[in-house]
């Protein structure tokens, strides 16, 4: 592939990195309507919330400080940049090196802890509780995370992720079937507990006390609440392409690699939807055991490859 072409498919990538998000939270609805036997909301509805919201002011408690404001911000930029770091289609990473999961997993780190942040700024008792359970979660969810990866880096030989997604995966499921196998599974809970969705949380509920991610957003309205949505349909659409990579890799030929990539990613949000469709949330002491249970798998596949 010549440079100039090179250019123009990593442009259009980030192109799509920027737009396809809120539909999959369409896609995730949609699917769920049919469960349901509704007709549902539009698949393009979020970007109608998205641009309602944008339309509106922001209200600001006298009590929170500059951290309330600076949370969606940052969150959104940290969890794009993540976005850099991940090779979608045929297309290389727009930024890639040795050890980028690393950055990869601590940049949603960043994104939850500015949230967790404006959320405990604004003084509620409320929002601190659902502060103090996302940082409980996420302390089992990001060692299963990393786990993931490091199986990923072993099958492929390789620490970059444009690397770990690219073309070793193939021969790495040759060799690694059950170990890669065991850790797509795993990386599935934890893009569920990852993006507050059923059975870890309910991203619709809004007055119940077993929510988690939800009650941290609750002072947070007009373009803030834009930037807290957008990041978390970014932060969905992110595990999508992981999975989508590493279950489907990446067909022969440039327009082969961009349909599978996406069909991958649209499987990926019918998935949660029938998830949230055929499963109760789980009582919330039961989520560590999940997530410690993602982790196990991940070890497991992690001593297959050792062996």
């Amino acid at each position: 592939m010549t440079p100039p072409m090179l250019l123009l498919r990593t442009l259009l990538h980030l192109a799509a990195l920027l737009a396809v998000p809120p539909l999959l939270l369409g896609v995730v609805n949609r699917t769920k309507s049919i469960f349901a036997g509704r007709a549902g909301p539009p698949l393009l509805q979020p970007y109608f919330d998205l641009a309602k919201l944008l339309r509106k002011g922001a209200v600001y408690s006298r009590t929170t400080t500059w951290v309330f404001r600076a949370g969606p911000i940052v969150g959104l930029a940290a969890v794009a940049s993540a976005g850099l770091l991940l090779s979608m289609g045929g297309a290389p990473a727009a930024l890639s090196f040795a050890g980028d999961f690393v950055l990869f997993a601590y940049l949603l780190g960043l994104a939850r802890f500015f949230t967790a942040l404006a959320a405990l700024d604004t003084g509620s008792a409320f929002e601190g509780m659902g502060a103090a359970r996302e940082v409980t979660f996420a302390s089992l969810a990001e060692p299963a995370l990393f786990l993931c990866l490091l199986v990923l880096a072993r099958a492929t030989g390789t620490l970059s992720l444009s690397g770990m997604l690219g073309p070793a995966l193939p021969g790495a499921w040759g060799t690694a079937a059950p170990a890669l196998l065991l850790a797509a599974i795993s990386l599935f809970v934890i893009a569920l507990a990852e993006n507050s969705r059923i059975p870890v949380d309910d991203p619709n509920t809004h007055l119940e006390l077993t929510m988690i991610h939800e009650v941290m957003v609750l002072d947070h309205g007009g373009p803030d609440l834009a930037f807290i949505l957008y990041g978390a349909a970014l932060k969905l659409f992110l595990f999508g392409a992981i999975l989508s990579r590493l279950v489907l890799g990446r067909g022969d030929g440039a327009l082969a690699a961009e349909a599978l990539f996406f069909l991958g990613v649209a499987v990926f949000a019918v998935a949660v939807g029938v998830v949230e469709s055929v499963m109760a949330r789980l009582r919330i002491v039961r989520v560590p055991q999940l997530l410690v249970g993602a982790s196990v798998l991940s070890v497991f596949a992690l001593v297959l490859l050792l062996r």
